[in-house]
């Protein structure tokens, strides 16, 4: 079995969730104060994680806090970037209008597409550590470390234990949709579905509990990377051209300091 960066890990597969839960957009703005929430493994540093500022196409590994001020301004300034309208209705959205989970025939512009390797397995490999893969596979990932930017926890994570992991769509495809989606061509729904800059993988429940909120409703527990956070959200944005809530981006510009 192959083994990759030294010592044994226990395990994570991953649940389709960026677009879960309908009727989380009531939910409560998310709290000032309070640092990483939950309980379990310690709190950790960043890991491989990168700068999403330094991670355009979202191929590098997880997302790093942002900390320095010109990087904060660096971030508001792409955040101001962002258009804004309302939300649109839900009406007619399906997860299978994205395609199926986790496609490996996504559009051969999505990074990491077409490679023989579905777009799970990617997101495990890209921000896994202390990976293993099942007997004679370079693809199926059967146990990891992952450095969760979401609780600033370390998780060890096998395949038996899937939910224990779960992949984000940071812009939630319900949301997408919501916010002009819905009138998109059937490849381009695939692309942002499958694009590794949309995706994260992330503690399960905390992850379960955003559904397709925007971060006006819904903010990562660990303070420390809510301006990454929304840094990333931004680039979603920007890069397929969808608006997001007044609401989302005066929150999205708080995490970054404006």
């Amino acid at each position: 079995m192959t083994r990759l960066r030294g010592r044994t890990a226990l395990a994570v597969a991953m649940v389709i969730t960026g677009s879960a839960l309908a009727g989380c957009e009531g939910l409560a703005p998310p709290a000032d104060g309070g640092g990483p929430s939950g309980s379990g493994a310690p709190a950790v540093g960043d890991g491989r994680a990168v700068n999403p500022l330094d991670n355009p196409d979202g191929t590098k590994p997880g997302m790093a806090a942002i900390t320095s001020r010109a990087d904060r301004e660096r971030a508001r300034a792409l955040i101001d970037k962002v258009a804004t309208k309302g939300r649109g209705p839900r009406t007619g959205y399906e997860r299978d209008k994205f395609g199926y989970a986790w496609m490996d025939s996504a559009p051969r512009d999505v990074p990491f597409s077409r490679n023989g390797c579905d777009t799970r397995n990617d997101l495990l490999k890209r921000d896994g550590e202390e990976l293993r893969f099942r007997s004679g596979s370079d693809c199926v990932v059967t146990s990891l470390t992952l450095h969760d930017p979401y609780t600033g926890k370390s998780i060890e994570w096998t395949k038996s234990h899937a939910i224990k992991v779960q992949i984000d769509h940071v812009m939630p495809l319900s949301y997408d949709w919501q916010m002009g989606a819905s009138r998109w061509t059937e490849d381009k729904r695939e692309s942002i579905a499958n694009d590794p800059l949309n995706l994260v993988p992330v503690d399960g429940p905390t992850n379960g509990s955003k559904g397709d909120s925007g971060p006006a409703s819904w903010l990562p527990p660990n303070k420390q990377i809510r301006c990454a956070y929304s840094v990333r959200f931004a680039q979603v944005s920007l890069k397929y051209e969808l608006p997001v809530t007044a609401a989302d981006k005066d929150m999205m510009l708080k995490q970054c300091g404006g």
